[in-house]
């Protein structure tokens, strides 16, 4: 526990606490596009107590309201012509804004995107829209549209506990009722100032373009924003689990995760990458978990791992730029796997079951990070792996839009260019680099878990966990005929294979979030 204080300690003043207002530019000539940033530091983290949402809130208005001297409906008309497009992104630590422009409309486009940012009308039929779909989201969307994506919200909810990272950037459904439009207008004027802006530019621009960019962003307030200070994430003791009661849930969808002490800040990132990406990179199918659960068993449609938080995951392909974060976790993501009521319904020889694969899929995961922990990687596999990332983290920044938003996240973990940083990186790691980081930073004893699964799969699925019972795997006739006797034999281990588990509880769905 000491060492995880003490690192976040020195990562927490490592990390400059405000980006005055420092310019990055990305000059390509051999593009047409223009794309402009603006990154804020203050994040939802910086959302008042019982005013959860509210920067969410506030940032959304900016770009999805109109301005002192336009509607909204106006200015669409505007852009629209020109195939300009800009939008908002809310983390826990920073807000972004994006513009995208053609160069030979940026001089037109440039006041609106001026009038947005820097003279919101912050309209009352604008504030009711935007909060309603805020609402709504927090409410109903959340809850209904993705499983995969509840669960990591929930596990969020879960490890962040009592800190300022716990709620969902969009809030908590009764703190986001409370936030008026004078709310809106006291944090504008005191967390989007010049002293915590980082700007960026990329494209093929005017020479004098950035200076012009850089003195316009002046006539923010110059105040000096209240940056909270950031509690270090809880430490699980023992493995917890909370199950979320759902009507009618597709399957049972799984994450699960614990702190670790590591940032890219820190060089044997880099390490850590090399382990991860052979566990189970995201979208990738040579990953272990992935090998093991869907390609072998046919138990869902992925399953990967991570070493920070990777937004999207249902719709990118590699780790977007703009959520740069202090504080970290390492988690495994099981996508939905099958309960007993569907398995019942679809294969007559499995009628007798209780449970579905969620047990089965947890202890395989887990079963799995144990063993490289205790036995490293190979040679061959860390090689392999070393070089596929090397190629791999090229497509990262493949977009002009991602090199700027990759340069900007660098200045927040005190780094320059960390894609070139870490392609170096890569190449100098070793075998006992990558083996002793698994073995420092990895463990299977303290671990968080969310399970979001359907109501007549909750009570069952919370006494096996609980009782650390034999979890049988419910393969169908067909499936099992096709198995080879090594998979099976794994499989008699799997289903006795003892968690440290500490607590289970179970939450309905409508509890969450809340408050």
């Amino acid at each position: 526990m000491h060492k995880i204080i003490i690192y976040f300690a020195f990562i927490l003043l490592f990390i400059p606490k405000t980006f005055c207002q420092e310019l990055i530019e990305l000059k390509l000539p051999e593009t047409d596009k223009i794309t402009i940033k603006l990154m804020f530091k203050n994040g939802s983290v910086s959302d008042p107590k019982g005013k959860e949402g509210l920067t969410y809130l506030t940032a959304n208005l900016i770009t999805s309201g109109g301005t002192e001297n336009r509607s909204y409906n106006q200015i669409q008309e505007i852009v629209y012509p020109m195939a300009a497009d800009f939008r908002t992104s809310v983390d826990k630590e920073v807000t972004v804004f994006t513009f995208n422009v053609h160069k030979d409309f940026l001089e037109d486009f440039y006041p609106i995107l001026k009038e947005l940012i820097m003279q919101p009308s912050f309209a009352e039929k604008d504030y009711r829209r935007v909060k309603l779909n805020q609402q709504n989201y927090i409410d109903q969307i959340i809850r209904s549209s993705s499983d995969e994506e509840y669960s990591k919200k929930a596990l969020e909810d879960f490890l962040f506990r009592g800190t300022r990272y716990q709620h969902m950037v969009q809030g908590k459904s009764e703190s986001l009722k409370s936030v008026s439009l004078d709310d809106v207008k006291s944090h504008y004027e005191n967390s989007f100032t010049r002293n915590n802006l980082l700007i960026g530019i990329a494209g093929n621009f005017p020479d004098d373009f950035p200076e012009r960019l850089k003195d316009d962003m002046q006539d923010f307030p110059n105040t000096i924003p209240a940056l909270p200070d950031i509690k270090e994430p809880n430490v699980p003791d023992g493995i917890n689990v909370e199950i979320v009661s759902k009507n009618n849930a597709f399957g049972s969808a799984i994450f699960m995760g614990f702190p670790i002490d590591i940032t890219r800040a820190n060089d044997d990132f880099a390490a850590l990458m090399i382990a991860n990406s052979y566990l189970g990179e995201h979208r990738k199918s040579y990953g272990v978990l992935y090998n093991k659960l869907r390609t072998t068993r046919s138990m869902n449609y992925g399953d990967y791992s991570y070493i920070e938080w990777f937004d999207g995951g249902g719709y990118n392909s590699q780790p977007p730029s703009g959520f740069p974060r202090s504080l970290n976790y390492f988690s495994i993501w099981i996508r939905p796997v099958q309960i007993a009521k569907q398995l019942k319904l679809q294969y007559p020889e499995l009628s007798d079951i209780k449970t579905g694969h969620a047990h089965f899929s947890i202890r395989m995961a887990l079963r799995e990070v144990e063993k490289l922990i205790k036995d490293g990687l190979s040679q061959k596999d860390f090689e392999d792996t070393r070089e596929f990332l090397r190629s791999y983290i090229k497509l990262y920044v493949q977009e002009p839009e991602e090199r700027l938003g990759y340069l900007m996240d660098s200045r927040f973990y005190g780094r320059k260019d960390f894609i070139n940083e870490l392609y170096v990186l890569l190449a100098n790691q070793t075998l006992e680099d990558v083996n002793n980081a698994i073995k420092k930073y990895w463990q299977v004893d303290n671990i968080y878990i969310t399970i979001i699964t359907d109501e007549s799969e909750v009570e069952e699925l919370a006494k096996s966990i609980e009782g650390n019972l034999t979890s049988p795997v419910s393969y169908s006739n067909l499936v099992k005929e096709g198995l080879p006797l090594e998979v099976l034999n794994e499989d008699d281990i799997i289903v006795n294979y003892k968690i440290n588990i500490k607590s289970v509880s179970i939450i309905n769905s409508e509890d969450t979030f809340s408050k």
